[in-house]
């Protein structure tokens, strides 16, 4: 099933840095008004672009989550009425099902964390492995594998997840 319309949503500063990467990346493949960025802080837009508004709540829409880890495993304060919001243990297993389809990309800095001479992507990335966790148990449909990104390593993995992207949403 193809994709007709992209929706982007993010919270904090360096998320909303990458959505607006991401859309930039895109553009060349997805016309101006079939992508658009949501706030993650903005609970009635993004609950009516991914459940409520049947012209959009669809499985030809892709919803991209760009989603920071900042300390103590926590989202940024923009992000977290969204987090918050799927990880209700009160939603039907069938909240997402028939939705949008989801992506994922994570975003943290593991030299916040105490070991970091082993540490990668994969340990600072908390949130984004949680709310994956969560869309999938709701329902959802992953586009396309989870990426994580560390900010210690300059965010080097950002470049190839969106280059996936947007091989597959070329497919």
């Amino acid at each position: 099933m193809s994709i007709n319309q992209i929706i982007i949503l993010h919270g904090g500063e360096l998320s909303t840095d990458i959505a607006s990467r991401i859309e930039t990346k895109l553009s060349p493949i997805v016309t101006s008004d079939h992508i658009r960025q949501i706030k993650m802080s903005k609970s009635k837009e993004f609950k009516a672009a991914l459940m409520e508004d049947e012209s959009i709540a669809k499985p030809t829409t892709l919803a991209i989550f760009v989603l920071q880890t900042i300390e103590n495993e926590d989202p940024p304060e923009d992000a977290g009425a969204c987090v918050r919001f799927f990880k209700r243990k009160t939603h039907a297993d069938t909240l997402l099902a028939d939705k949008v389809q989801y992506a994922i990309l994570g975003l943290g800095d593991s030299n916040l964390l105490l070991d970091r001479q082993h540490t990668g992507a994969k340990d600072c990335n908390q949130v984004a492995q949680a709310v994956d966790a969560r869309l999938e148990a709701l329902g959802g449909t992953r586009f396309i594998e989870r990426g994580e990104a560390d900010e210690r390593t300059a965010l080097t993995e950002v470049e190839p997840w969106i280059e996936a992207l947007i091989a597959k949403l070329k497919a």
